[in-house]
């Protein structure tokens, strides 16, 4: 049987897009270049596990769940969100951004500083400017007045 290497996502480095895989190995993309997947025949759809760590027990999804993950691993992963205020007292500093994806589609974020734009380029931002930088809570409440200000959402569906 031939080894089936689990894709986890398209990421933004500092060189460019990659292929993050499960175990935590990154492949480097090339621009231009055609990338294609295999759909194993008899497959089965398993969590992604949480927190960059594997489902411990690779529950099945259903195939018409909308998540990739089952109950636990959701759970596990929305307590330690950033996005859920959930570790009010992350030290890290975050940027506050104004982001464009076209026409009608304008939202206000905040990212980890750390991470540059690559949140940005993951979403397919057209353009972006930083507004700002500081600790989570402050950049969460810039965030809010920003959203209300400029009448912008701070997601689009």
């Amino acid at each position: 049987m031939a080894q089936a290497w689990r894709c986890s996502g398209l990421r933004w480095s500092a060189d460019g897009p990659e292929l993050a895989w499960d175990g935590g190995r990154r492949s480097a993309l090339t621009w231009g270049k055609r990338v294609a997947f295999g759909v194993a025949e008899g497959g089965v759809r398993t969590c992604v596990g949480a927190r960059g760590h594997a489902c411990p027990v690779r529950a099945v999804v259903p195939g018409r769940s909308t998540g990739a993950r089952c109950e636990e691993c959701a759970r596990l992963d929305r307590a330690h969100s950033v996005a859920a205020d959930t570790i009010a007292d992350d030290p890290r500093p975050y940027h506050v951004y104004l982001a464009w994806f076209g026409p009608g589609m304008t939202k206000v974020g905040i990212t980890a500083l750390e991470r540059g734009s690559a949140r940005l380029l993951e979403q397919g931002a057209v353009c972006f400017s930083w507004l700002g930088v500081g600790p989570l809570m402050a950049a969460r409440r810039a965030e809010e007045l920003l959203r209300a200000a400029l009448r912008v959402p701070d997601r689009i569906p």
